[in-house]
């Protein structure tokens, strides 16, 4: 019995040379590719970002009154810089809202 044992397990141990080569997997797999964001106002183009359309001013921010960040809108620094001003004026004039009250 115990040569029955010695037997197959012999086969089992094939030298290194005779396993097929796996190909080599790539370091780190990304998931998924998102789009690249364009600039709003870019698109638009719009040269500058007036306070008085609170509107289109708005649409940088939060229900909550805060400013929206270019990762999340996907402005250029320059626009970015504009709609922070309009904001914070539109604000000053009490045409946009500072805060919203607590619930």
């Amino acid at each position: 019995m115990s040569e029955e044992i010695k037997t197959n397990a012999a086969p089992a141990a094939a030298p290194a040379a005779a396993r097929p080569e796996r190909p080599a997997r790539p370091f780190m797999k990304k998931r998924f590719e998102s789009r690249r964001k364009v600039c709003k106002v870019c698109a638009e183009k719009i040269d500058n970002i007036d306070y008085k359309n609170f509107q289109f001013v708005k649409s940088f921010t939060m229900e909550s009154g805060k400013i929206l960040s270019r990762r999340i809108t996907g402005t250029c620094a320059k626009h970015q810089r504009q709609i922070t001003k309009a904001v914070k004026r539109d604000r000053n004039l009490a045409i946009l809202p500072y805060s919203l009250p607590k619930k």
